[in-house]
């Protein structure tokens, strides 16, 4: 698992050079055009440009950057909480299985199927949710969303047939593992499962973390774990969480993982 994690994280290798783009840095007309010559003909032989990317071990490890070669962009502080939540459940005997809602490339829930191979369970399965075709445009009637650009960016939007490759790159691909595909609002009320020990809610935006608490904490097993990624990092999953654990009393502490990961235990 230790191996499994630095794998995922892709802290084992530096990472590649990444291709410019033909613009990069240039205002001055006569220089892109130039540029942009060079650059074709560069190409014609079978040769890009790139420039180097500088990613320190404290960044993986915090899951601070959008990584170009890594399987998951959690970092290796919120794989390790990971573990210790479902390796909790598992010797607490907490009924449930385990889902991720947004799993981008799927790391984290590759790491979740592990864990349960690790120790041998069978009787429980890994439940991955997503729309696999990146994060929805803001609700109008949903303001803490607005002006939300998650949206815009193609490099969330994984689809699901290479995140099952990438479970089956793993050797993780089996029939504990059960996909949900489609919008949250749309498939998280039906989602198949009736138990849940492990929650993990990547959802990013307020309208998303919102439909995924709605849904699944109910579900979630007294003793159970619920784990909220983007905490510190996006003001509107803060708030959808805020509101959510306000609205249903919730007073277990919410503990820090790193500078924007958060989890509490079920009461």
């Amino acid at each position: 698992l230790e191996l499994l994690k630095d794998t995922l994280t892709y802290s084992l290798w530096d990472e590649p050079p990444r291709p410019c783009s033909l613009d990069i840095g240039l205002g001055n007309p006569l220089r892109k055009h130039y540029y942009r010559q060079f650059s074709r003909q560069l190409e014609d032989e079978g040769i890009q440009l790139c420039r180097p990317v500088y990613i320190t071990r404290y960044q993986r490890e915090n899951g601070m950057i959008w990584p170009g070669q890594a399987d998951t962009m959690v970092g290796r502080k919120r794989l390790d909480n990971l573990q210790y939540c479902i390796e909790t459940v598992l010797r607490d005997g907490i009924e449930g299985d385990l889902l991720e809602a947004g799993v981008w490339r799927g790391g984290a829930a590759i790491f979740m199927r592990a864990v349960l191979a690790a120790h041998g369970i069978r009787d429980r399965k890994v439940f991955v949710a997503d729309s696999f075709r990146g994060l929805p445009p803001p609700r109008k009637d949903c303001p803490a969303d607005n002006g939300d650009r998650h949206f815009e960016y193609d490099f969330l939007a994984v689809t699901m047939e290479e995140v099952r490759n990438n479970f089956r790159r793993y050797r993780m691909l089996d029939d504990q593992v059960v996909f949900i595909p489609g919008w949250f609002e749309e498939t998280l009320p039906a989602a198949p499962l009736e138990r849940i020990a492990v929650l993990r809610a990547d959802g990013d935006m307020y309208s998303s973390t919102m439909a995924i608490l709605d849904n699944l904490y109910p579900r979630l097993q007294p003793g159970g774990f619920c784990i909220i990624d983007d905490y510190g990092a996006l003001s509107a999953c803060k708030k959808a969480v805020d509101d959510f654990r306000e609205a249903n009393l919730i007073s277990e502490v919410m503990v820090e993982i790193d500078w924007t990961g958060r989890f509490w235990r079920k009461g």
